[in-house]
């Protein structure tokens, strides 16, 4: 319960691509500095910037509107209540309301202004979802504007910065909920609708959706709350797929972010949310693929399996790294072995995570790709092996190369057979082991019998290291 509360107190809140970069439709800051590579800065979002001297791009906050004295802000009229040469004007005003911030943790404190605030952003939407009136160029970069001024804000610090732990466990962290929520949906809302809207000229629309914004609204998926991420997704992925000019631009930001998580912090709410974005960045590649891609690939997915909350986001992850195997099997091997490279040992549930990660490449795997990795795959994972024989093509990779894995896991077979606790396990073993006797008796034997030599060493050198133990425990005893 302290937690709890503790936690609802003060919180922190180029050129086209063309057809290089593909993009398909979406399928489904508590940061001490900045995050770059090249010349893009990611900084938090509480951070003013400017253009630095060297040229990189920081982010920038707005100016907030002071907050008007009780009673003085009064609902304008409604846009279809007002001649068509008034609507853009009357469009400025109600943006103008719009910039007003107020304190939402306190719900009795200025109830009228935050309902006429709510419902005139309400207003704003319907207006620019119905494509009633093109908005002119000056009212387009006052409506950029004030949507910065709501959702451009210091986020509230993690619940392990409020209570002073690092060891809190992501997973187990309630939720944050922000109280500003109602409004800051319409806002999000009006943003979305602005992007999507056949009436908005990416041309003109670019002076305002910059790089400086884009940058901002990814330093926002750091927001704890669910909701607000869902709607950074969706505006992120809407951004992508019409401003081609900026597709290489976030594909960076997005790498300096995974970076960061990966070799600093451990610790962002939007993995999950950005990798869903990459996801459908990923499918739209065109084919050969980029070098850069396969370098995203090796320098950031692939190290994404790492982090200790991976849970968190693994789904997602998966499906990226699918996804490039799918469009590329050359780069099977690469996955296969980077996914040894971070496998884990002292984590059951990590490494079940793993294992299915590990079928579904295995599953877009070619043959040829198989037999350059299957040695180290095998010894690695040779008991955990047993569970990828329910897939039939994973079976028969297995069954035309058997001569080397057969004798990589015979051990681990009869072990489980010997004395495996989980019955289950022993089982499936005893299935396994059939299933190999019945491809190649002739194999099966010459393992068995290498196996039954090995046993045999091994219990005569016991023999002789407990003659030497007596021998030695005798001369002491007589030299006694």
């Amino acid at each position: 319960m302290f937690n709890k509360i503790i936690r609802r107190g003060h919180r922190k809140v180029s050129k086209s691509d063309g057809a290089d970069y593909g993009y398909a439709p979406p399928g489904g800051g508590r940061s001490s500095g900045s995050v770059s590579t090249s010349n893009v800065v990611v900084n938090h979002a509480s951070r003013g910037g400017a253009l630095s001297n060297s040229g990189q791009l920081t982010t920038t906050m707005p100016a907030a509107a002071p907050l008007p004295p009780s009673g003085t802000i009064e609902s304008l009229p409604l846009f279809r209540d007002v001649p068509v040469t008034e609507r853009q004007n009357l469009f400025l005003k109600k943006l103008q309301i719009c910039c007003f911030q107020f304190d939402f943790s306190d719900t009795l404190k200025m109830v009228r202004e935050k309902e006429i605030k709510r419902q005139t952003l309400a207003e704003l939407v319907d207006y620019v979802q119905s494509g009633s009136g093109k908005i002119t160029e000056s009212n387009q970069e006052e409506m950029v504007r004030m949507i910065s001024l709501n959702i451009f804000r210091c986020l509230p610090p993690a619940s392990h910065e409020n209570t002073g732990s690092e060891n809190v466990d992501p997973e187990e962290e309630e939720p944050y909920l922000d109280p500003a929520w109602p409004h800051l949906q319409l806002v999000y809302e009006l943003l979305l609708r602005y992007v999507v809207s056949s009436d908005t000229d990416t041309k003109v629309a670019k002076r305002y959706i910059d790089h400086s914004f884009v940058l901002k609204l990814l330093d926002l998926f750091d927001s704890e709350d669910p909701r607000e991420r869902e709607y950074l997704k969706t505006i992120l992925h809407r951004i992508y797929g019409k401003f081609m000019v900026h597709r290489p631009f976030i594909r960076k930001a997005i790498n300096n972010i995974f970076y960061r998580f990966i070799y600093e912090t451990e610790r962002h709410s939007g993995i999950g949310e950005l990798l869903e974005i990459l996801g459908s960045i990923i499918n739209g590649f065109a084919l050969p693929m980029k070098e850069e891609h396969k370098l995203f690939l090796v320098r950031a997915l692939i190290p994404l399996h790492k982090p200790k909350p991976i849970a968190l986001y693994h789904q997602q992850l998966s499906y990226c790294i699918v996804q490039f195997v799918e469009k590329d099997y050359k780069l099977a091997d690469t996955v296969i072995r980077g996914l040894l490279k971070y496998w884990p040992v002292t984590n059951c549930q990590k490494e079940v995570l793993f294992l299915g990660e590990l079928e579904e490449v295995l599953e877009a795997t070619q043959a040829a790709e198989f037999q350059r990795c299957m040695v180290p795959l095998f010894r690695q994972v040779a008991e955990r092996a047993l569970f990828l024989w329910n897939n039939e093509h994973i079976v028969s990779l297995i069954a035309q190369n058997r001569n080397v894995i057969l004798p990589i896991i015979f051990e681990a077979l009869e072990k489980n057979i010997q004395s495996h606790w989980n019955q289950a396990v022993h089982g499936l073993t005893v299935n396994v082991r059939k299933m190999f006797l019945e491809m190649d008796v002739e194999l099966f034997e010459e393992c068995q019998r290498q196996y039954a030599e090995k046993e045999a060493r091994a219990k005569e050198l016991e023999e002789q290291r407990q003659l030497t133990w007596q021998r030695l425990a005798a001369a002491a005893a007589q030299g006694g």
